[in-house]
């Protein structure tokens, strides 16, 4: 897979450094010339001194061979930008921008480009984590938009020693599995919850805290650690 980014920053440094792990064949397009001579030392990437809101630029560091864009620069109008001229200029079929600003998000989606806000996904992971202290993972998924959680089942719960039909969960919203004594349970409307269980949630984010509620109650306490 060919990945372009354009951008800068430590984000784009690690991330880089992730795609060419798994062996990606990686561009970077950067307007800081200082910047450029040391990501070229530090990563085996072929690294573009130019603005990645430049048509010429972007042709020049091979966007039509690319498979996908991902735009992570500090200025959401120039990511924005950048995908629309990869995805409608050069046929990319995959571009993806970050979006600084949240309330970007969705202008970003209705204009057909890819966006997610690392302050909202956070956040939220926030949120969640504090007000659920038997919550031991949560993962979003999607760009956001599928949150994967992990509960540890306490007897004093409402979904504790209930079988998963009797459960209110709202739309949008399942246990996809159970770890019970080490050993995974793909559950069936029967399946009885035990205390001890490990709940594996699916939900929207939309739906999580319900779907939390459901299953763990009104919880008051602090984060784990």
């Amino acid at each position: 897979m060919k990945i372009l980014v354009a951008g800068g920053g430590k984000p784009l440094y690690f991330l880089c450094r992730r795609f060419l792990a798994k062996g990606c064949r990686v561009t970077v397009v950067n307007r800081d010339a200082d910047e450029c001579g040391r990501l070229s030392r530090q990563l085996r990437a072929i690294v573009v001194h130019g603005d990645g809101t430049d048509p010429v630029k972007l042709e020049e560091a091979g966007v039509r061979e690319a498979d996908v864009v991902l735009a992570i620069t500090p200025h959401d109008p120039d990511n924005l930008v950048i995908c629309q001229l990869a995805a409608r200029c050069f046929s990319v079929p995959h571009v993806i921008a970050v979006v600084n600003d949240p309330d970007n998000e969705t202008a970003f989606q209705k204009l057909g480009v890819n966006a997610f806000a690392t302050t909202r996904i956070i956040a939220g992971l926030i949120e969640q984590r504090a007000a659920f202290q038997e919550i031991t993972s949560l993962i979003p998924l999607g760009e956001g938009r599928v949150i994967v959680t992990d509960i540890l089942l306490q007897a004093d719960m409402p979904a504790a020693n209930r079988s998963l039909r009797e459960l209110e969960l709202p739309p949008d919203a399942l246990v996809a599995c159970l770890v019970r004594q080490g050993q995974a349970v793909i559950p069936r409307g029967g399946t009885q919850l035990l205390p001890d269980d490990r709940v594996m949630l699916i939900s929207l984010p939309e739906n999580h805290g319900p779907a939390l509620r459901a299953i763990t109650g009104e919880r008051k306490g602090q984060a784990r650690t």
